[in-house]
């Protein structure tokens, strides 16, 4: 093994045009710690937040310049660190929320990572990570949706927004979604999507609300953030929750306390991915479920395009352009 790798990462917060492709030391596990060969990468909106410098305070992502992009990926144990037990080279084995995936080594916390079931190719396993935990804890955790409850589902064709129709249909609840064109809204409904709404040619809180006789939903999944967060907010029923979990458009700056009373004496929650897979176990249940899910044949993935590990630029663009129909992933083997 060489002392030497290529990473991709950034000197400078920025556009998609501050991504490099460095020459970095290939990292040694420590304490606990697992060395993987990456096959995949996931391309993720936190990246794009890393690259710009939007989590450039925040104490839960930090960004220290320079910086290895990629909080999600997938491949086989290369080595292992002291006093990690239960992970053997070779292992085939998947994470999100540490960063470095845009590499071909990462060293990775073993608490974190999960052996993928024989049945899961990696593409795969590296898909579910960030975006389907991501799905999972909203459906599960965030609002644990059931049998008769409603949910809005902004960007139902995207990679979260697929596998969170998926999740919802399987635990009973009435799907709304919002879409920008026909061939968006065949891919929801063909994952069973109950209500698409075309945001682009339809006000969606009217719609909502004339499809719910006025009464709204129970929750709203929002990742577009500042163009949507306020009509999402009034899409609610009464004592809703509205979660907003993302910025496609945006990140949201403030909320004015009274609009929630004003709203509907609603519930407003912006969490973290990192705050539900806290330990060992919490990732165990969730990749878990979305692993068995995929082997059962009720969950299905949807790969958009797989991108040479050297035209990140390019992967950045296609997901800040909203141009996705389902996942992106960098191919670090090619």
């Amino acid at each position: 093994m060489s002392d030497t790798m290529r990473a991709i990462g950034v000197n400078a917060f920025g556009g998609p045009e501050k991504l490099e492709l460095l020459d970095a030391p290939v990292p040694v596990p420590g304490q606990g710690e697992v060395l993987v060969r990456l096959a995949y990468a996931g391309i993720n909106f936190i990246d794009v937040y890393m690259r710009s410098g939007r989590y450039a305070k925040s104490d839960t992502y930090k960004t220290p310049l320079p910086m290895v992009l990629g909080m999600e990926g997938a491949g086989h144990v290369a080595r292992t660190g002291p006093g990690v037990e239960g992970l053997a080279e070779g292992d085939s084995v998947a994470w999100c929320i540490e960063r470095g995936a845009y590499a071909d080594f990462a060293s990775v916390p073993a608490w974190k990572l999960v052996k993928v079931p024989k049945k899961v190719p990696l593409d795969i396993a590296c898909a579910l990570q960030l975006q389907g935990c991501t799905a999972h804890y909203l459906s599960h955790s965030a609002f644990e949706l059931g049998e008769g409850d409603s949910c809005l589902v902004h960007a139902g064709a995207g990679g979260v927004g697929q596998l969170l129709i998926q999740l919802a249909r399987l635990r009973g609840a009435t799907v709304f979604t919002t879409v920008g064109s026909v061939e968006k809204a065949n891919i929801a409904y063909g994952l069973g999507a109950d209500h698409v709404i075309f945001y682009r040619e339809e006000e969606f809180h009217e719609k909502v609300m004339e499809l719910t006789n006025g009464e709204g939903v129970d929750v709203v999944y929002d990742a577009v953030g500042k163009d949507t967060i306020h009509r999402s907010m009034h899409s609610l029923r009464k004592r809703g929750l509205c979660i907003n979990y993302g910025g496609a458009s945006g990140l949201v700056d403030s909320i004015e306390p009274l609009e929630l009373a004003e709203a509907g004496s609603i519930f407003f929650t912006r969490p973290h991915l990192a705050d539900y897979l806290r330990d060992p176990g919490e990732i165990a249940v969730r990749t878990g479920d979305l692993f068995a899910a995929y082997a059962k044949g009720d969950l299905k993935v949807t790969i958009d395009t797989v991108f040479p590990m050297q035209d990140a630029r390019k992967a950045h663009e296609t997901i800040e352009g909203g141009l996705t129909q389902g996942k992106l992933l960098l191919d670090i083997s090619a």
